[in-house]
């Protein structure tokens, strides 16, 4: 079940990320030309709420699942002295987590407004923070 769950996280971290790239260029692209909010931008902010939300929860699965799970039996306090340890037990579920809740609150946030040039700078200002987030803590040496 790891194995199936672990790549089902790794592929779709893919989507999430192309998704979310899509998502917070096109708003910052639309704010920097005074364009107008469309249809079209509320469905890409939505799909990115979505398959981030989807992400969260197979990570939280992948989480419980993983046996890297039990080095915290067998470090106990000692797993933030241990870099492997600490990125994939501590800082890469957290910090991924905040940027699933940055995307949250823009999405919620952008709705409430009434123009689009407040729409559109919600999206761009929380979905692009996320995505440095989700980028600062992807461990890359043996994600790709």
């Amino acid at each position: 079940m790891y194995n199936i769950v672990l790549s089902l996280h790794s592929y779709w971290a893919y989507l999430v990320l192309i998704v979310l790239l899509i998502a917070a260029v096109n708003a910052v692209i639309k704010t920097l030309g005074d364009k107008e909010y469309e249809n079209n931008d509320f469905r890409k902010s939505l799909f990115t709420l979505i398959v981030s939300h989807i992400q969260l929860l197979i990570g939280i699965v992948l989480y419980f699942v993983t046996p890297r799970f039990q080095l915290w039996g067998e470090l106990g306090g000692k797993v933030m002295s241990n870099s492997m340890a600490r990125l994939y037990l501590v800082e890469h579920p957290f910090i991924n987590i905040i940027a699933v809740a940055l995307i949250t609150i823009g999405y919620s946030k952008h709705k409430k407004k009434l123009t689009s040039k407040g729409k559109l700078k919600t999206i761009a200002i929380f979905y692009s923070i996320a995505l440095l987030l989700f980028l600062s803590r992807i461990p890359w040496s043996t994600w790709m």
